[in-house]
């Protein structure tokens, strides 16, 4: 399910690594860079910051000096589980987050660009409205070809059923006039369009009193010259009669 999504090529990449893992094994930013080589649709989240081991960070990481990504890295701080808990606000986990960064040895002499909820907000929203801008022409282009093609379908429906008691009794007037016509044209033998449409494309058959007539001309050349009164006289004629 997620190889279907992420292979879209319209989808956004979010691909959220643990800072206390071994991202060059990640499977989500291997599956990342198959679906997205050129890096153009990918950003990194680096999460889990704060629960590293002591004595270690993640400044390479969000540097991207152990993994490179076109569009970088962003790292958080989520919140933790006693503070789902105590249902501190996603405002107040924020200013702490923010908090957390500022004071820390090491992020805070880092590009503070790289850190916080706020600036991958931002970095998303810029990233969302370039990708938007460089897809819609396909998408308005899909949109015509797909519009136009239920156009077509409604139109090989036909009318919309009428509402009105009058206008419901002359359609089926009209569909028994053309029953009718059409069932006179199968047994004259006459082109009928409708049926010509109904039937198998490439195969014009012939229906009715046409194929009568077709049978007719064929016996009628198999005797031609033959007269079947020859051996009858005006006297068996008028007996008959």
């Amino acid at each position: 399910m997620a190889a279907r999504y992420v292979g879209d090529p319209r989808t956004i990449i979010l691909c959220v690594l643990p800072a206390n893992a071994d991202m060059t094994t990640s499977d989500g930013l291997q599956m990342a860079r198959e679906m997205d080589p050129k890096g153009i649709r990918t950003i990194g989240v680096i999460t889990k910051l704060d629960i590293m081991d002591k004595g270690t960070n993640g400044k390479r990481m969000l540097e991207g000096k152990d993994v490179s990504l076109r569009l970088g890295f962003i790292g958080i701080k989520n919140r933790s589980q006693q503070d789902i808990i105590d249902r501190i606000p996603v405002k107040q986990a924020i200013e702490k987050e923010q908090l957390y960064f500022s004071t820390h040895q090491v992020y805070s002499t880092m590009n503070q660009n790289l850190l916080g909820i706020g600036n991958l907000t931002t970095k998303l929203t810029k990233i969302l409205f370039t990708h938007i801008k460089h897809s819609l022409p396909q998408i308005m282009q899909e949109i015509r070809a797909k519009a136009k093609e239920t156009e077509d379908d409604l139109r090989d429906l036909g009318p919309p059923m009428p509402e009105g008691g009058g206008e419901k009794t002359q359609l089926l007037w009209n569909m028994i006039t053309d029953f009718i016509q059409t069932y006179k044209n199968t047994i004259s033998g006459k082109y009928d369009s409708k049926r010509q449409m109904s039937s198998q494309p490439g195969k014009a058959e012939l229906s009715g009193g046409a194929r009568i007539k077709m049978n007719f001309y064929n016996l009628y050349q198999e005797y031609d010259g033959f007269s079947a009164t020859s051996e009858y006289n005006d006297m068996h004629v008028q007996k008959a009669i």
